[in-house]
């Protein structure tokens, strides 16, 4: 089976190496897997979260677009595209807007971690918050969902806005589904292994510590200078130096084969001089980055092309949302206006004729419910909460076996104003239906 993989890359800032190293490399080494169906794509919309310099904004999508491509994505092989190329994210977001409890939405990490910092500053609880931070999980689930992605590689800090991504499509599926499941439920691909590199004062490398070495800003002059500023002990040439714990040791080892570091490593341990140490790995790194950096200028100088490759990554993310919205639309009752309704008669009769059906749920308390209803929506009976889904499903199970006898004892209440034999007239139907 083909497993969809779903990456997006947030454009308000310049790759560095850091970026390189933990985020870029490994997604397209992942890329080229046999068997997966990858998405990439720059989230523009997010950015405006957190960015209000539209230059800047305008300058991060085309340098990071630039970066991507010059460190090997294969927009033949990927579906390459801006997030703000594709009308249909924002309309589903709204469509799971609708289906989300703000209780949700308020107990978001990021929120909760602004609305923190202004009570810790004496300020309103939500001083300076917009709504684009408050609701940035929803526009998250619809990047997400509209693709029905299986995999979302993440950090661990992005967990929670997957759980929040699948409450939501559970309760889009529950409400809209009629039985079906139009969403996959994605799952987080924690990534565990993935390389952090230190910075130049050996924090981890970071726009916010302004300690980053830049990937292909600057050129050769730019790379050597960072790492001429990485912070070292204080031995002298000669002396025996301890690789391990090193930032620049770390940062040459992300770059080195085997063997290389073995040499590496071993030399530091003879007395080799940090300043030979550094030009060896700015030499490394940049036999690695050299090459893309041609690559990178070349799609700098030409951003017309990169608008090309992104405009026909567009057209292939469409041709899969577009129809999947359509659906979607028609799920919750957004049709053309060309249904012939029936006499009222005819109606009335099939509705007498259909059958009663329970509904399974999860609410965002976290517990899990169950209610039986007419064919046409009605409330018959609501059960209690119950803290696993397989305590539900089991009583629902009783309930279609058998039927009115079940209901001595079932932590379930009548619907208001609902007659007692109303309700076993229909769970006798359904016992029958089965029989």
């Amino acid at each position: 089976m083909t497993e969809r993989v779903l990456t997006g890359i947030t454009t308000t800032g310049t790759p560095h190496l850091g970026n390189y190293v933990g985020a870029i490399r490994p997604a397209i080494a992942a890329s080229r897997e046999s068997g997966v169906e990858s998405f990439f794509f720059l989230a523009d919309f997010h950015a405006l979260i957190k960015c209000a310099d539209p230059a800047r904004i305008e300058r991060s999508r085309i340098e990071i677009a630039a970066s991507w491509i010059a460190a090997g994505l294969d927009p033949e092989r990927v579906t390459f595209y801006r997030q703000s190329d594709i009308p249909e994210t924002t309309e589903l977001t709204w469509l799971l807007t609708c289906v989300t409890a703000k209780g949700q939405m308020n107990r978001a990490h990021a929120y909760k971690a602004s609305v923190d910092a202004n009570e810790a500053a004496g300020e309103e609880p939500d001083a300076g918050i917009n709504m684009g931070l408050f609701s940035y999980p929803i526009l998250m689930a619809a990047d997400i969902l509209l693709f029905n992605a299986h995999r979302v590689p993440v950090g661990r800090d992005q967990v929670q806005h997957i759980e929040m991504a699948r409450d939501v499509a559970q309760r889009f599926n529950h409400v809209f589904g009629a039985g079906k499941e139009l969403f996959v439920l994605p799952q987080a691909e924690i990534e565990e292994t993935v390389a952090t590199l230190p910075g130049l004062d050996g924090r981890k490398m970071s726009k916010s510590y302004d300690n980053t070495v830049p990937l292909f800003e600057g050129g050769p002059k730019a790379l050597k200078d960072a790492i001429a500023r990485i912070v070292t002990d204080s031995k002298l040439p000669g002396e025996a130096k301890e690789p391990e714990g090193a930032h620049l040791v770390t940062i040459h080892d992300a770059f080195a084969d085997a063997a290389t570091r073995a040499a590496f490593h071993a030399d530091l341990r003879a007395g080799l001089a940090w300043g030979e140490a550094k030009q060896r790995v700015v030499d490394l790194i940049e036999a690695h980055v050299g090459p893309m950096r041609e690559k990178y200028e070349h799609l700098m100088a030409h951003p017309e092309q990169i608008e090309e490759i992104l405009l026909l990554g567009a057209r292939k993310a469409r041709a899969v949302a577009t129809p999947f919205l359509n659906e979607l639309r028609d799920a919750v009752g957004l049709r053309k206006m060309v249904a012939v309704a029936a006499p009222k008669a005819q109606a009335e009769q099939a509705s007498k004729s259909a059958l009663p059906v329970f509904k399974q749920y999860r609410e965002a308390d976290g517990q899990f419910y169950f209610k039986l209803t007419t064919a046409d929506g009605g409330l018959l009976l609501q059960s209690q909460a119950f803290a696993e889904g397989r305590e539900a499903g089991s009583w629902v199970k009783r309930f279609k076996q058998e039927g009115a006898q079940a209901l001595s004892g079932a932590p379930v209440e009548l619907a208001s104003g609902v007659a007692k034999a109303d309700v076993e007239a229909a769970l006798s139907a359904l016992v029958a239906a089965q029989s």
